[in-house]
């Protein structure tokens, strides 16, 4: 049906649709700060076309800061006196978020005044009617997307390949969207498909196989490789995008299906914005969606799973020359010999006179050519064997095999993969089994390693190689779950139920708490403390205490952080503290004292931090050259408990026959204290 739209919703579109029956929700482009403006017209459209139970806004909802009549809206709305008529939902487009925002988020979890909510920017929330609403905000840059090691917050307009992950370790499940927390999901674990998809960007192959015309011809070069890989994963029914152009112009695809999933149907809506500058044209429509239980009439192939018509942007061409050399040849670095500069080089490769050597303060050769070159620096430490006597490239264990045919690892390095010791995760048969099956992804192929995902993490909920059966509670943020091969034997009468060591694992994937965005980090360590204040209860009626140890490591792949958690004997507590500072001196691993009011530092730099049974914390920050290995927490405790045959979880591994039991056993002494229940 048409509506006669005002001027100012001329390139805006408002859908409803009964994705479940009885269920009608409204989906609006981008306010770009006009939020009293658009208010009034939800209001309206809901009076005369609803009701709706909902309103997600797409794109920039605040737009950019600098303006009064937005700022003044800006304050006036978190200060509770704009009305806000139904419950909606906001998200960020490509533009950071005020400051005053950022703030409120961070502070609230979401809900910046009564029926209004700020979707994070990899959101998954469950509404209590069980709409499955997924959220990318901001927008992508290739440039960033993969070498950010640190995930960028509402602060920055860009995503990375961290945001991803966590929206797909979330996709599992979900929490209804009257809970406190939006980023939060359930125990429930659940199908990963989820029924709308809202983003700025467009994915990059939409076009593909549509006979509908592009509003312009910009956008069959536009689009996000990240989003096309959640589009399959998730196969949402309706997917919602706001960066259509420059200003977004509305445009509706033809639906298509998903073989794999009965004809499952998926529709796709770019809209048009509410605010800011407006297209010309007609009047944009008013549509009344349905889920349609059989294949549509008009529904093209699918462009994500058949194969597409390729949209590239054309190459530059001058004069028939397909490259900025001309011929196509790069010329050499380097023409000839005679290039040499004559202030460095002599003849026949001789330093020119007045040369002197930066090792020796020789005259007759490079610092290269130096003898004194073999020999490393006082207090030099190989980073390979982490011995003294031999630089890096000396090293003899340089060029050792690992047991798939690669180089073999460093001391103390574990493939996340797998958790082998004995090979890279790039020489990991089970990643490269799934990279060859995904030979038809749309990711840009980059010669540096890429970041480990949801799909090789092992402490990803969204991993297929989880081990499931080892979780023991699954909360807002975070899930409690026993390792693989426990430090502590479990088969003892007196330790607790089920041994008792146990892992704190955020369910976004981060590579430390220290990397997270301050609005996600307090929600995380906040669930963190609750498990941690009630292992201590558990522990203490058994006549033991917890030691909390964490493992930060920062790297261009990424990783996932997690708490561990060992009980020690009440008897031994007061020699905890001095145990990890004897065997730290002996690597050169410095403590210092952190104090535990204070916020976790964001520099994004390595660390082990570790929490006595006195509450007094203690960390040490990664320097370049002095690695600490991922088993020292362990190596210690294991020495303290007597215990030295279970330094190597992968000695300790037991049938799952034994797991299942143990947390069985675990669960059942847990439940008392488990507050997230």
């Amino acid at each position: 049906m048409e509506e006669n739209c005002s001027t100012q919703r001329r390139n805006t579109s408002a859908l409803m649709s009964s994705i479940s029956p009885g269920l009608k929700i409204l989906v609006t482009g981008s306010a770009i700060g006009s939020i009293s403006q658009l208010f009034d017209k939800i209001l309206v459209i809901h009076n005369k076309h609803g009701p709706f139970e909902l309103v997600l806004c797409i794109g920039d909802f605040f737009g950019p800061t600098s303006g009064e009549n937005s700022s003044d809206d800006i304050c006036r709305l978190l200060r509770g006196e704009l009305h806000v008529p139904l419950p909606c939902y906001v998200m960020q487009g490509e533009h950071p978020m005020p400051d005053v925002v950022i703030e409120k988020f961070s502070k609230t979890n979401g809900e910046l005044c009564n029926n209004l909510f700020l979707l994070s920017k990899s959101a998954v929330v469950t509404t209590a009617e069980g709409l499955r609403i997924g959220c990318i905000g901001g927008t992508y840059k290739a440039a960033v997307y993969n070498i950010s090691e640190i995930p960028h917050g509402f602060s920055s307009p860009y995503f990375t390949s961290h945001t991803i992950s966590k929206l797909l370790s979330n996709v599992l499940s979900s929490r209804p969207a009257g809970a406190s927390s939006l980023s939060s999901i359930t125990a429930s674990i659940s199908s990963p498909l989820i029924d709308v998809l809202i983003s700025h960007d467009w994915p990059t192959v939409i076009s593909g196989f549509s006979a509908i015309s592009l509003p312009s011809a910009e956008l069959s070069n536009t689009g996000s490789p990240p989003i096309d890989d959640v589009i399959k994963r998730t196969k949402p029914r309706y997917i919602f995008c706001s960066g259509g152009g420059r200003p977004p112009t509305f445009w509706e695809r033809e639906p298509f299906v998903w073989a794999d999933e009965n004809d499952r149907v998926s529709r796709f809506v770019s809209l048009g914005s509410f605010g800011g500058e407006q297209t010309e044209g007609r009047k944009q429509r008013v549509s009344h969606m349905t889920t349609a239980s059989q294949r549509p009439a008009n529904a093209t192939s699918n462009p994500f799973t058949d194969t597409s018509p390729a949209y590239k942007r054309p190459i530059d061409t001058i004069e028939g020359e397909t490259s900025r050399w001309g011929s196509g040849h790069r010329p050499s670095k380097r023409h000839n010999e005679g290039m040499r500069s004559n202030l460095l080089w002599g003849e026949q490769d001789k330093p020119a006179p007045g040369y002197h050597c930066k090792r020796c303060n020789g005259t007759d050769h490079f610092k290269n050519d130096c003898p004194e070159r073999a020999n490393p620096p006082k207090n030099y430490i190989c980073r390979i064997c982490n011995n003294p006597g031999h630089f890096l490239r000396d090293c003899p264990s340089m060029h050792a095999i690992g047991d798939t045919g690669g180089r073999k690892p460093r001391e103390g390095y574990v493939c996340r993969a797998c958790g082998s010791e004995l090979h890279y995760i790039e020489d990991c048969p089970v990643v490269k089994g799934r990279h060859a099956s995904n030979k038809q992804s749309n990711y840009p192929r980059r010669g540096f390693a890429s970041v480990i995902g949801p799909d090789e993490c092992w402490f990803c909920l969204s991993n297929p190689a989880l081990v499931k059966h080892l979780i023991i509670a699954v909360g807002g943020e975070c899930y409690l779950t026993l390792p693989k091969g426990q430090l502590v034997p479990t088969h003892s009468a007196e330790q607790l139920p089920g041994g008792g060591h146990v892992l704190i694992v955020p369910i976004a994937h981060f590579p430390t708490l220290d990397a997270m965005p301050r609005e996600l980090r307090a929600s995380v360590l906040s669930e963190c403390n609750r498990y941690q204040t009630a292992l201590r209860a558990l522990y203490a009626m058994y006549g033991s205490t917890p030691v909390f140890f964490e493992m930060g490591r920062v790297s261009s792949k990424g990783g996932h952080a997690h708490i561990q958690a060992v009980p020690v004997p009440f008897t031994l507590q007061d020699q905890v503290e001095p145990a990890f500072q004897h065997e730290g001196n002996l690597l050169g691993i410095e403590f210092n004292v952190e104090e535990v009011s204070v916020p976790r530092s964001e520099v994004g730099e390595g660390y082990f931090r570790i929490e006595l049974p006195s509450g007094r914390r203690l960390v040490h920050r990664m320097r370049s050259g002095l690695p600490v290995s991922v088993q020292f927490g362990r190596k210690v405790l294991a020495s303290l408990l007597k215990v030295e045959d279970r330094v190597d979880w992968k000695s300790c591994l037991q049938s799952e026959e034994d797991d299942k039991a143990d947390v069985q056993a675990f669960k059942t002494a847990f439940a008392p204290f488990d507050s997230l229940r």
